[in-house]
């Protein structure tokens, strides 16, 4: 049988210190990454709806500057279905 000698048990908690300590901190670099992210998506999906946002507003001005809007016409245009009677 083999025989174990006795260890220093500070060795082992500082390496275990240290390990957690790594851990922590590659955790934290993940989530200063994922929020860098999330803040691009985000920036891009702002940018995306402001854009969107003025191409309608730009659209209704020139809809309004034509004598009416797009969307009155089109109903105007529409025939009422008739109505079926049934006895």
């Amino acid at each position: 049988m083999k025989e174990f000698l006795p260890t220093s048990r500070s060795a082992p908690r500082r390496d275990s210190g240290q390990r957690a300590g790594d851990i922590f901190t590659a955790s934290d670099t993940r989530a200063q990454q994922l929020k860098k992210q999330m803040a691009a998506a985000s920036a891009a999906a702002d940018a995306n709806t402001a854009r969107l946002r003025a191409l309608r507003l730009e659209k209704e001005r020139q809809d309004a500057e034509a004598g009416g809007s797009g969307a009155t016409e089109a109903k105007k245009a529409r025939k009422k279905s008739a109505r079926r009677v049934v006895d």
